[in-house]
């Protein structure tokens, strides 16, 4: 009998998918390759889980993609909360988007072979995406330090120069120069 707690094999299964998902993304960033059996070795779980849980290459690159997406959305409100909208937007920008972005080009490629065989990235994905750069500009133009009128299209487009960055290089450094001169181009009074 329960009392309203998860059943252990059903907290077992949420475990072995997000084990598997974590392992899928370690691997397209490093090879930008998904193999099921290695996979499963680095996830510690037999490759019939793997397929389980996702039928096909397609869906476990599809599903990486919505978890690292969620994980750059979540992280805005706890920012917000913790930080002036300022500080919270260069965090973001230098501490979790321009990691994202310049760890997941083997995601890109991944993700440019899934959505030939499905059509295109999923729109809530992107949606979610506008909706926290939305989030940060709303903070940033109510404290008064951003200009009213940027678009988050716009905003999303100046990040995109984070797909640039060196992982060998002095990423860090880059992401904050990247970061300032956005900042510049929406401050409220530039200068």
């Amino acid at each position: 009998m329960t009392t309203g707690s998860v059943s252990p094999r059903r907290a077992d299964t949420r475990r072995n998918h997000e084990r598997i998902l974590v392992a899928a993304a370690a691997s397209l960033a490093e090879t930008g390759e998904v193999s099921f059996n290695a996979i499963a070795k680095q996830a510690e779980v037999g490759v019939g889980t793997v397929y389980r849980h996702f039928p096909t290459p397609e869906a476990l690159i599809l599903a990486v993609y919505r978890r690292e997406v969620r994980h750059i959305v979540e992280i805005v409100p706890v920012l917000l909360d913790k930080h002036p909208p300022e500080e919270a937007l260069r965090v973001w920008v230098t501490d979790h988007v321009a990691h994202y972005m310049m760890t997941k080009k083997g995601l890109a490629d991944a993700l440019r072979t899934a959505t030939a065989a499905r059509g295109e990235l999923p729109g809530d994905a992107y949606e979610d995406m506008l909706g926290a750069v939305s989030a940060m500009l709303e903070a940033n133009v109510a404290a008064g330090t951003v200009r009213p009128g940027l678009t988050p299209v716009l905003v999303m487009r100046g990040l995109g120069g984070l797909l640039w960055l060196d992982p060998d290089g002095d990423w860090r450094r880059d992401a904050a120069e990247l970061a300032d001169l956005l900042w510049h181009g929406m401050a409220a009074q530039p200068g």
